[in-house]
């Protein structure tokens, strides 16, 4: 088995939450912590939809992309607020990776996951669908979670905190 690499931030946008994750990335490497990132909207799978899944099965990267998540210890998901709730690119990659195995709460069962929003509306209401998903399939969602916006920017300090109560925190062998 591969040793476990230490992050992944991963954004389901490619504006604003693309630059809040850009800054997990860069303060995450200042704390001594290896990060990658991982943009949802260069991925080019299809819409989740079961008749799909169905008639065509699971798509091509999925195996591939749930092999590199399952590499690291931890998460970070910077998501914007749509409509009230989860933004498309985000549920439905959460739903292909649930369904791909034996055990749809594979991928997240036990692992430590911050969450963060850059959002017009604020985020609430995204942070908490969010945490509310990630809980049910068994991810450690850390307690703090941050929320910013163009009128309330995120502050270096406040994702540093972040990074290091993630950080202090190992994957459950559930």
């Amino acid at each position: 088995m591969t040793a476990s690499k230490d992050l992944l931030v991963i954004t389901a946008s490619n504006g604003e939450n693309l630059k809040l994750a850009r800054r997990f990335v860069h303060i995450a490497k200042t704390i001594g912590v290896k990060p990658d990132l991982l943009d949802l909207t260069e991925l080019d799978f299809p819409l989740y939809n079961p008749r799909t899944h169905l008639a065509q099965g699971i798509p091509a990267g999925i195996k591939s992309l749930s092999q590199d998540l399952l590499s690291y210890e931890r998460w970070v998901i910077c998501a914007p607020e749509y409509n009230g709730s989860i933004p498309p690119v985000l549920t439905s990659v959460i739903a292909w990776l649930s369904v791909q195995g034996d055990d749809f709460r594979y991928l997240f069962n036990g692992r430590p996951i911050a969450i963060a929003s850059f959002s017009g509306g604020g985020g609430l209401e995204l942070l908490l669908s969010l945490r509310i998903q990630l809980t049910h399939l068994g991810a450690e969602v850390v307690g703090r979670q941050l929320m910013s916006s163009s009128s309330k920017p995120a502050k270096d300090e406040s994702i540093h905190d972040l990074l290091s109560r993630l950080m202090q925190r190992k994957r459950l062998n559930v």
